[in-house]
């Protein structure tokens, strides 16, 4: 299992409006991170380097993530539409269209 961090968990509060978070909200608010976190490595997404843009769009990406599930976890849809926001999906393709190319694979070798 994977530790967020306090200053990601810090930026997660604040971005999910969690002002005094209860230990339960914590151990849900890093579940759903690794969660995020793991969707986007099998998406195609890794993690970039700290101070990129490219990692400033993956946090926004994973905090999406995070808060829509925290939001959702007590929730019930009724009915048969459920809608994906596009700005999300924009974003997601936006990440995987800018993706490094690993040396192997710019060689043709991999």
């Amino acid at each position: 299992m994977m530790s967020i961090g306090d200053e990601r968990m810090k930026s997660l509060l604040a971005y999910c409006r969690v002002e005094e978070p209860t230990e339960e909200e914590l151990l849900t608010l890093e579940g759903l991170y690794e969660a995020a976190v793991g969707y986007l490595e099998n998406a195609g997404v890794s993690e970039p380097p700290e101070g990129t843009s490219r990692r400033a769009q993956y946090d926004l990406a994973v905090n999406f993530m995070v808060l829509r599930d925290f939001d959702l976890r007590d929730a019930t849809i009724t009915g048969t539409i459920v809608e994906d926001n596009p700005a999300f999906r924009r974003l997601i393709v936006q990440l995987k269209l800018t993706e490094p190319v690993s040396e192997l694979d710019a060689s043709g070798e991999g």
